[in-house]
């Protein structure tokens, strides 16, 4: 069939690759110059030289199967592409938990029990809730959030390793997360497999990973990428679809929830089902991420990645050495969550400190990125959008309905469901 693909973010790369794959001709409508959605990567001067950053510092981990099953058959190098580390939470002070490269669960245990800085209390209420979760099946209610699952918690393993974790992961502060998907995430990652909570920290830029490789392989299957068009209409013809005048057999749109919704409700369709899915669309609220990148010739972590003690003041939660990382030697990149505030404002907070919390006094500002719809906020109960819209309208993002939170590899899976969906 020929289907239309509105969008290159991962989920619309990962579509038109399987699709492609599974015998359909591809056309791929992406409104900026670049792909990569919400992943994707920014140019920016350090030191009077160019140099890639990402638009928001990202994180996979060993758990993101399809995501790397992916990067490798489009080309891959697993060990060029990634630093592959054993989980580490730890914090400037050396305090925080080191997991060991052992077989899963015995590595988190062991991490748990190990863990520098913590108390036998935080360490043993931590085993605990962590065994009742195992015990559970890692399920709760739909209504709990994630500090409702962690009533039994110390407050130092609270504020030591389920808030950053939380917060990494779905981008929404412990109070106000899922329980649910907050468990699925811990299933994968830390009891499921081998492996899978190793931090796979990125050497190249966000683009480099997977977006250039999946639209240059549609390039080499006949696909046809259109960057810097952003498509103003569907609407549905006979059997098939409209984009804009051009005629196709299905649509999938891999944009923005917002995006789609604007697109949905001007196709034209009515009906309860087809409000309902508009209505969760827009119904969704957001979650910024900024990223702040920092530069001084002679700063270095003492590793690649480190937790920060955070706070309304202090904002930032994790700050990564980008210079340990393929990147320009004193070039940090400090990452907020959930974030508020402007810019500017971040970028002091930030400044005071990397110079309180990391003896670092002489960084200058690079580049201050605000991605202030970078996610859905994942609450508990929340009703995500199904894949499909209407017949032969698809949609794929890592807002649609599925076990994962607002994550690279949420969005890969959505979009090989898409494509599998074609018929």
């Amino acid at each position: 069939m020929k289907v239309a693909i509105v969008g290159a973010g991962w989920a619309g790369c990962a579509a038109a690759v399987e699709a492609t794959r599974l015998g359909h001709h591809i056309t791929v409508f992406e409104a900026s110059r670049t792909a990569g959605g919400r992943a994707r990567r920014v140019m920016a001067s350090v030191a009077g030289l160019p140099v890639a950053l990402d638009n928001g510092q990202h994180i996979l981990i060993g758990a993101y199967a399809e995501t790397l099953r992916l990067m490798k058959e489009l080309g891959a190098d697993e060990s060029a592409s990634f630093l592959r580390l054993p989980l580490a939470m730890q914090f400037p002070d050396g305090s925080g938990l080191k997991l060991p490269d052992w077989p899963a669960p015995l590595d988190a245990f062991a991490g748990i029990l190990t863990a520098g800085g913590w108390s036998w209390a935080d360490k043993l209420s931590l085993l605990k809730v962590a065994l009742g979760w195992r015990l559970g099946g890692f399920a709760c209610q739909p209504g709990q959030s994630v500090s409702d699952l962690c009533r039994g918690l110390t407050p130092g393993a609270m504020a030591s390793l389920i808030e950053p974790l939380c917060v990494s992961a779905l981008n929404t502060p412990a109070e106000r997360a899922s329980g649910q998907v907050f468990l699925r995430v811990m299933r994968d990652a830390l009891f499921a497999q081998g492996g899978g909570s190793n931090l796979l920290l990125p050497r190249v830029d966000l683009n480099a990973l997977l977006p250039d490789a999946a639209l240059a392989w549609l390039a080499a299957h006949g696909g046809l990428p259109r960057l810097g068009v952003r498509v103003q209409s569907i609407a549905p013809a006979g059997a098939g679809w409209t984009v804009d005048g051009e005629a196709f057999d299905r649509v999938v749109l891999a944009c923005p929830p917002n995006e789609a919704a604007r697109l949905a409700q001007g196709s034209g369709l009515a009906g309860d089902a087809l409000a309902g899915w508009i209505g969760q669309a827009r119904g969704l609220r957001h979650e910024a991420l900024t990223t702040v990148y920092l530069h001084a010739s002679e700063a270095r972590l003492r590793q690649p990645m480190l937790a920060l003690p955070s706070s309304p003041a202090e904002p930032a939660q994790f700050v990564f050495d980008r210079g340990q990382l393929g990147g320009p030697a004193g070039l940090l990149a400090f990452v907020i969550s959930a974030s508020t505030g402007d810019g500017a404002t971040l970028t002091r907070q930030v400044l005071a400190q990397a110079a309180r919390q990391l003896g670092l006094i002489d960084l200058r500002p690079v580049q201050t990125i605000v991605e202030k719809r970078a996610t859905f906020a994942c609450t508990p109960g929340l009703q995500r959008p199904a894949a499909r819209i209407a017949e032969g309208l698809l949609a794929c993002g890592d807002y649609i309905a599925g076990p994962y939170p607002a994550t690279l590899e949420g969005a890969v899976r959505s979009g090989l469901e898409a494509a599998a969906q074609l018929h």
